[in-house]
């Protein structure tokens, strides 16, 4: 089944060429189904490119989809223009009466900045706590994920000595998990960050678990064990080239960056990147639509707030 989205949006034309299988609203309102509602507060800073990463990983299962984009109302993007923001973009305070069966946080390039010193900070608290009471599961990506759990559990971020860039390998570490089934016991992961969160701090919290980690990239997948949210430290979602357009950036304005681990054949830059996760992306969005949110999240989104948010589940 289709993902759901405007016939406007520059990602439905791109996603087509792929032979993906998109809608628009007005044929699926004729569809005798409930799409799943999800909702995507993109804060990364080219987010038309974002948007087509996501929306290409949420179209890969037999669900509907209905998928609707959420900015900061208190940020002022400097890489997207205003017009593609309001023509496609809404705001909590548009949706804050909505219900959403899931809803996914994007990270952004703002780790190394203490959570305060963000300008929007106080806009993504309130975001965070409305989700409570108005998404069934939260998926939250790269800074994304620290801010989810410095916001809703304390744990704090630290500075990494250098950035953490590059293909890694991980590991599961619940066999049973939902986001998790049929996962290898070993998968590629992309990073691209400056900070880390420590599994010391994780463990301390009685409602996380950790689901999978690294020995070279660290704690990866961390669950709430009432299987509502799940904080995910690296970036699935990239494309082949992304660390690539990352790395050769960076070079060209004189900064020190090393070549992305485990990304380049024989470290040649020159040479086409491994695309060596996108199995396990693909599944890992799949898993989560179908197992964590479709087939447990109720018919009538209306009764969210009635949900028992500290009840435990198989994780």
């Amino acid at each position: 089944m289709p993902i759901c989205i405007s016939p406007e949006l520059p990602a439905y034309q791109a996603l087509l060429n792929e032979h993906i299988f998109v809608m628009d609203s007005d044929r699926a309102a004729h569809q005798d189904i409930r799409p799943l509602r999800i909702l995507v507060l993109n804060i990364m800073p080219k987010k038309l490119e974002t948007e087509l990463q996501l929306l290409r990983l949420l179209s890969n299962t037999p669900l509907q989809v209905d998928v609707s984009l959420l900015r900061m109302e208190s940020h002022i993007s400097k890489n997207t223009s205003q017009s593609h923001l309001d023509a496609f973009y809404t705001t909590l305070n548009e949706i804050r009466g909505k219900f959403y069966d899931g809803m996914i946080i994007t990270g952004a390039p703002v780790e190394q900045m203490p959570f305060e010193k963000v300008d929007y900070w106080n806009e993504i608290c309130e975001l965070m706590a409305w989700s409570k009471t108005h998404v069934f599961s939260t998926m939250h990506i790269c800074w994304g994920a620290q801010a989810g759990l410095y916001y809703h559990f304390g744990v704090p971020k630290y500075q990494l000595p250098k950035k953490m860039f590059g293909i890694f390998p991980h590991r599961t570490e619940v066999k049973k998990s939902l986001l998790l089934r049929g996962f290898d016991d070993v998968f590629d992961v992309p990073h691209s960050r400056h900070t880390e969160v420590r599994r010391g701090d994780i463990e301390k919290v009685k409602e996380l678990v950790i689901l999978t980690s690294s020995e070279l990239s660290g704690v990866h997948i961390v669950a709430n064990r009432n299987g509502r949210q799940y904080f995910i430290t690296g970036h699935s979602e990239y494309d082949r080239n992304t660390l690539a357009a990352e790395y050769f950036r960076d070079r060209e304005k004189g900064l020190d960056i090393e070549m992305p681990f485990n990304y380049f054949p024989h470290n040649d830059p020159m040479e086409m990147p491994r695309f060596s996760w996108r199995c396990h992306a693909n599944l890992m969005f799949s898993n989560w639509l179908n197992y964590c949110v479709y087939q447990r999240t109720p018919f009538d989104l209306g009764e969210l707030p009635l949900r028992n948010w500290n009840w435990e589940m198989d994780v």
